[in-house]
């Protein structure tokens, strides 16, 4: 990738998503020289400087020396952060946030006129190269933004470009999506311990089960509704498992839940 100012990245926020968010970069095709890291805890931007090799510096210097700011706070933090920098970014910068239920409108009222704004919701899977993000642009960003955007995480998985309007439905399906996903994990290697199995085998028959359907889903033309049907035989063993799932409502389960999810998106808007 050339190296140009117009591609230096700021991170600011170097928790979890953070640090995904770093190492996506870097597999683009981003230079360490490329990338500052900006964040209030000094140890962890330590440890990512070991890690990465990326520079590491104060918000304040961070800001106006980088085209793209990655704003990967905590949606609490992000005001008191606005506030201290949000007048020093100017229209030739790109801001993008990655803090859930934050409209890129709340963002915008700190900044001067015209500084494009794109809001990004990701998922933790980016951190090893499969994970869903989808953008939505602010009042004065551009298509060209969006396709930047893209560029930067173009190694960090799938992305979709959305509505703002729909972002709190993305926040409840692919945010949020991999807890919903390691839960259920976490409770199909409990019932395999109960009925006798002890607890690495339980993991290792679990965790490559859904490995294994995660791979047939992503064939080309796969319908998740087929695949249950092609494992499903009448009155079998799976047939009764499923039967337990349907009296419980497990699809209202799951609806209410990302309902749950979106709400709260709402909320922390």
């Amino acid at each position: 990738m050339e190296s140009s100012s117009k591609y230096r990245v700021g991170l600011i926020g170097a928790g979890i998503m953070g640090e995904a968010l770093l190492a996506a970069l870097i597999k683009a095709g981003f230079s360490s020289s490329e990338i500052t890291i900006s964040d209030k805890r000094n140890d962890r931007l330590e440890e990512l400087k070991s890690k990465y090799g990326c520079a590491v510096t104060s918000t304040e210097v961070s800001v106006p020396d980088s085209h793209n700011l990655l704003l990967v706070v905590k949606p609490q933090d992000m005001d008191a952060l606005l506030e201290k920098v949000g007048k020093s970014i100017s229209r030739n910068q790109r801001v993008i946030s990655f803090a859930a239920g934050k409209k890129t409108s709340g963002i915008e009222k700190y900044l001067n006129e015209g500084v494009p704004v794109l809001r990004v919701m990701p998922n933790t899977p980016m951190s090893v190269g499969v994970g869903a993000s989808a953008i939505s642009k602010g009042l004065y960003a551009t298509d060209d933004d969006v396709k930047a955007v893209e560029e930067l995480l173009k190694a960090s998985g799938k992305t979709i470009v959305v509505d703002e309007s729909l972002q709190d439905a993305v926040t409840a399906t692919s945010g949020s999506g991999p807890a919903y996903f390691f839960r259920f994990v976490e409770a199909m290697i409990a019932g395999a311990q109960d009925l006798g199995l002890n607890e690495s085998d339980a993991r290792t028959l679990v965790i490559q089960t859904i490995t294994g359907a995660a791979a047939m889903l992503n064939q080309e033309g796969a319908d998740p509704g087929v695949l249950r049907q092609n494992v499903t035989s009448p009155n079998g063993t799976t047939f009764a498992a499923l039967q337990v799932f349907e009296s419980g409502d497990l699809e209202g389960l799951i609806k209410r839940a990302m309902k749950a999810a979106r709400d709260r998106s709402q909320e922390l808007s």
